[in-house]
């Protein structure tokens, strides 16, 4: 074989080979059926259990704010990955310095379809997870009411919604699809929160927005304390 034939060999090979190569190296970070990237696994993995909020003044983190989010698959669901994530998201939303009643995972960074979401309407006002939330049907009257959000800190805004809707989502238990029709604020809940998986925030709908000062100086004291830092691993 000519020295001429053999470089086009070594071409057509490097062609066809690295392409592989580089699919192997993704394929070994993300595990089939678990349906995250490199990226949002390293999240899950080194976050530490009250994990980092990405705010909308950030640029990197606005691109995952402004991203729509994928649905999970049964087999993700059962993974370990996604059990990891849910317990992650619940410690955040509940730790002092954030006190939500809801969170989206692509406010964690994480662009898949997993909200918490406190029920107002059941007894205890219980914080519940939804995978693959989808608002099916909604009354045409709006209701104009408060909200406020982590991804969008020391803002409010008057923000109309629905009164009633009806959600569907996939049972953790039957890993079946359930609706129900909700109402009242935590109608209001829902729908905020599955604004965050199409990548809209409150402020893209609300007719009024300000600054909540009393909001603003309780962050300051928080931030005083270390808290709110972005990781190192995320910059």
């Amino acid at each position: 074989m000519n020295k001429s034939l053999k470089l086009i060999v070594r071409i057509a090979l490097l062609v066809v080979l690295v392409p592989l190569i580089a699919l192997a190296v993704v394929g070994s970070f993300k595990t089939e059926g678990e349906n995250s990237s490199i990226r949002e696994k390293v999240i899950i993995e080194h976050s530490d259990s009250v994990m980092y909020v990405t705010v909308i003044n950030d640029p990197a983190d606005s691109v995952i704010l402004r991203t729509p989010s994928e649905e999970l698959s049964v087999k993700a669901i059962k993974s370990e990955t996604f059990r990891t994530l849910a317990a992650k998201m619940y410690s955040t939303v509940t730790a002092p310095h954030q006190d939500g009643v809801g969170i989206a995972a692509p406010q964690v960074g994480v662009n898949k379809r997993v909200i918490w979401v406190m029920r107002y309407d059941k007894p205890g006002k219980p914080l519940e997870l939804y995978v693959n939330p989808k608002i099916t049907a909604s009354s045409s009257s709006m209701i104009p009411g408060v909200e406020g959000c982590l991804s969008v800190p020391c803002y409010k805004g008057s923000v109309p919604r629905s009164g009633k809707i009806e959600i569907s989502y996939i049972s953790l238990e039957t890993f079946r699809p359930v609706t129900e029709i909700v109402d009242g604020y935590t109608a209001r809940i829902f729908q905020h929160e599955c604004d965050h998986l199409d990548g809209i925030l409150f402020k893209d709908r609300a007719d009024t927005v300000y600054i909540d000062e009393a909001w603003a100086a309780e962050r300051k004291e928080f931030e005083a304390r270390g808290y709110f830092k972005k990781p190192d691993f995320l910059d």
